[in-house]
Protein backbone atom coordinates (compact mmCIF):
# COMPACT_ATOMS: atom_id res chain seq x y z
CA UNK A 1 0.00 0.00 0.00
CA UNK A 2 1.28 3.59 -0.61
CA UNK A 3 1.61 6.40 1.89
CA UNK A 4 3.04 9.82 2.09
CA UNK A 5 6.25 10.81 2.41
CA UNK A 6 7.96 9.17 4.96
CA UNK A 7 11.77 8.92 6.31
CA UNK A 8 11.86 5.26 6.24
CA UNK A 9 14.64 3.94 4.85
CA UNK A 10 16.70 6.82 4.53
CA UNK A 11 20.14 7.28 6.22
CA UNK A 12 20.23 9.77 9.04
CA UNK A 13 23.15 11.32 8.38
CA UNK A 14 21.59 11.80 4.68
CA UNK A 15 18.39 13.21 5.85
CA UNK A 16 19.56 15.63 8.63
CA UNK A 17 21.20 17.47 5.42
CA UNK A 18 17.74 17.56 3.39
CA UNK A 19 15.62 20.52 3.82
CA UNK A 20 12.22 20.09 2.53
CA UNK A 21 9.05 21.62 1.90
CA UNK A 22 6.04 22.07 3.75
CA UNK A 23 4.74 18.61 1.80
CA UNK A 24 8.30 16.89 2.56
CA UNK A 25 9.81 17.46 -0.61
CA UNK A 26 13.00 18.41 -2.30
CA UNK A 27 12.89 19.37 -5.78
CA UNK A 28 15.38 16.42 -8.13
CA UNK A 29 17.00 17.17 -11.31
CA UNK A 30 18.12 14.96 -13.50
CA UNK A 31 20.97 15.08 -15.47
CA UNK A 32 22.43 12.61 -18.40
CA UNK A 33 25.81 12.17 -16.98
CA UNK A 34 27.79 11.98 -20.01
CA UNK A 35 26.56 14.87 -21.93
CA UNK A 36 25.77 17.40 -18.80
CA UNK A 37 22.42 17.78 -20.60
CA UNK A 38 19.25 19.10 -17.89
CA UNK A 39 16.55 16.34 -18.52
CA UNK A 40 13.53 16.86 -16.30
CA UNK A 41 12.53 17.97 -12.55
CA UNK A 42 11.00 15.72 -9.76
CA UNK A 43 10.21 15.72 -6.67
CA UNK A 44 11.68 13.16 -3.91
CA UNK A 45 10.72 12.40 -0.29
CA UNK A 46 12.97 10.54 1.87
CA UNK A 47 11.75 7.40 1.12
CA UNK A 48 11.84 7.80 -2.42
CA UNK A 49 15.40 9.37 -2.23
CA UNK A 50 16.31 5.86 -0.53
CA UNK A 51 14.57 3.91 -2.38
CA UNK A 52 16.87 5.47 -5.17
CA UNK A 53 20.19 4.74 -3.73
CA UNK A 54 18.64 1.22 -3.10
CA UNK A 55 18.15 0.42 -6.06
CA UNK A 56 20.22 2.92 -8.83
CA UNK A 57 16.87 3.76 -10.46
CA UNK A 58 15.41 6.72 -10.03
CA UNK A 59 12.18 6.97 -8.11
CA UNK A 60 10.21 9.99 -7.69
CA UNK A 61 7.14 11.14 -5.43
CA UNK A 62 3.99 12.10 -7.68
CA UNK A 63 2.09 14.97 -6.32
CA UNK A 64 -0.28 14.85 -8.97
CA UNK A 65 -1.22 10.98 -8.34
CA UNK A 66 0.46 10.92 -4.25
CA UNK A 67 2.18 7.46 -4.75
CA UNK A 68 5.48 6.74 -5.71
CA UNK A 69 6.78 6.47 -9.25
CA UNK A 70 9.56 4.51 -10.46
CA UNK A 71 11.12 6.39 -13.88
CA UNK A 72 10.69 4.25 -16.97
CA UNK A 73 8.32 2.03 -14.58
CA UNK A 74 5.45 2.32 -17.51
CA UNK A 75 7.20 4.08 -19.94
CA UNK A 76 10.36 1.90 -20.62
CA UNK A 77 12.21 5.03 -20.71
CA UNK A 78 14.30 4.09 -17.54
CA UNK A 79 16.84 6.48 -15.48
CA UNK A 80 20.05 4.09 -13.86
CA UNK A 81 21.29 6.32 -11.62
CA UNK A 82 25.47 6.93 -11.72
CA UNK A 83 25.50 9.85 -8.80
CA UNK A 84 23.53 11.61 -6.54
CA UNK A 85 24.53 14.48 -5.00
CA UNK A 86 22.99 17.47 -2.66
CA UNK A 87 23.49 21.38 -3.23
CA UNK A 88 25.41 23.36 -0.78
CA UNK A 89 21.86 24.14 0.63
CA UNK A 90 20.50 20.54 0.86
CA UNK A 91 17.31 22.06 -0.69
CA UNK A 92 18.07 20.28 -4.54
CA UNK A 93 19.12 16.73 -5.17
CA UNK A 94 20.83 16.51 -8.50
CA UNK A 95 20.52 13.04 -10.46
CA UNK A 96 23.53 12.17 -12.71
CA UNK A 97 21.49 9.27 -14.86
CA UNK A 98 21.76 7.31 -17.87
CA UNK A 99 18.98 7.95 -19.86
CA UNK A 100 17.40 5.52 -21.85
CA UNK A 101 14.71 6.98 -24.70
CA UNK A 102 13.13 10.25 -23.74
CA UNK A 103 12.89 11.70 -20.34
CA UNK A 104 9.20 13.79 -21.22
CA UNK A 105 6.22 11.89 -20.94
CA UNK A 106 5.37 13.99 -23.79
CA UNK A 107 7.86 12.04 -25.49
CA UNK A 108 10.35 15.08 -25.91
CA UNK A 109 13.85 13.84 -25.44
CA UNK A 110 14.08 16.26 -22.23
CA UNK A 111 11.08 18.15 -20.57
CA UNK A 112 12.93 21.55 -21.52
CA UNK A 113 12.77 20.67 -25.15
CA UNK A 114 9.30 22.22 -25.76
CA UNK A 115 8.87 25.98 -24.78
CA UNK A 116 12.26 28.52 -25.63
CA UNK A 117 10.99 31.62 -24.32
CA UNK A 118 12.46 34.56 -26.09
CA UNK A 119 14.25 37.72 -24.32
CA UNK A 120 15.93 40.58 -24.89
CA UNK A 121 19.63 40.03 -23.81
CA UNK A 122 20.54 43.23 -21.33
CA UNK A 123 24.09 44.50 -22.33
Amino acid sequence: MTTGPTSEGLDPAIADRLKRNPDGLVPAVAQQHDTGEVLMLGYMDDEALARTLATGRATYWSRSRQEYWVKGETSGHHQHVKEVRLDCDGDTILLKVDQEGPACHTGDHTCFDAGLISYSAIS
